[in-house]
């Protein structure tokens, strides 16, 4: 789910994500118009090891505060975004190693709504496929875009109030 934000985002950036770090993640630089700078990082781990790779960037250069990771959610509906900062990992594994390895959970978590799996599917099937309902998968990359658009505005400088008042609204039009 990230991986798509991430591809969004370089696209919009007309970037690339390169530099392949330990066979661990995969970053691509960014500054912003303002001269903040932002580092994009694609965990290549597996997902419920997500956590392995943030000793690489915090302390070190950035703080958890500053740490933005987009992800799927279950319980929202398809394509539909949340932005909030803070919380518990609410059974995701990806947010629960992160949690663990900076013994806070103080960041902020752009979930993307995937929904619940349908009848005779598992939930790792659900995560881990692609949406075969035309219309679900219509909303997921619209929601996926819109992941990439809040994070970019985040990056940029919009504070977390800001972007979460119009991303967050605007999923209450569907």
């Amino acid at each position: 789910m990230g991986f798509d934000a991430l591809d969004k985002m370089t696209a919009f950036l007309h970037c690339k994500m390169g530099r392949r770090c330990l066979r661990l993640y995969r970053q691509a630089r960014i500054d912003g118009p303002d001269g903040t700078k932002s580092l994009l990082v694609q965990p290549l781990t597996f997902m419920n090891r997500s956590g392995a790779i943030v000793h690489h960037f915090i302390p070190k250069h950035y703080q958890v505060e500053d740490l933005i990771v987009i992800c799927d959610n279950l319980d929202l509906p398809a394509g539909t975004i949340r932005i909030r900062k803070g919380g518990s990992s609410a059974g995701h594994n990806g947010l629960k190693s992160l949690i663990e390895r900076l013994d806070s959970s103080d960041f902020i978590r752009i979930y993307v709504g995937i929904g619940r799996p349908g009848k005779g599917s598992t939930v790792v099937e659900h995560v881990l496929g692609v949406p075969h309902d035309p219309i679900e998968r219509e909303a997921l990359d619209e929601g996926i875009l819109q992941a990439a658009q809040a994070a970019l505005e985040l990056c940029r400088g919009k504070t977390i109030e800001e972007v979460s008042r119009v991303y967050n609204k605007r999923n209450g039009s569907r």
